[in-house]
């Protein structure tokens, strides 16, 4: 569930939707979801002062809250 609440998330906020990619992996501290957008819209997902990337980590971790497992989030180039 978590990962297409952020892949939902994230297709509203690009130019180009299809471009988005979400992966969930497992990292050394746990679950991780990867988040890949094109170049052109790494600055949309971020957003200034990286507020909009801190405020999908705060979704996710409260969409994950209710299973018990911390997810981590990535953004990747």
């Amino acid at each position: 569930m978590e990962k297409e609440l952020i892949e939902y998330i994230a297709k509203s906020l690009v130019d180009d939707p299809a471009a988005v990619s979400v992966e969930e992996a497992e990292g050394e501290r746990g679950p991780v979801i990867q988040l890949k957008v094109a170049e052109g819209d790494i600055g949309k997902v971020i957003g200034k002062y990286g507020r909009i990337a801190k405020a999908l980590r705060t979704v996710l971790s409260a969409s994950a809250g209710k299973s018990g497992k911390r997810y981590s989030l990535d953004i990747l180039d």
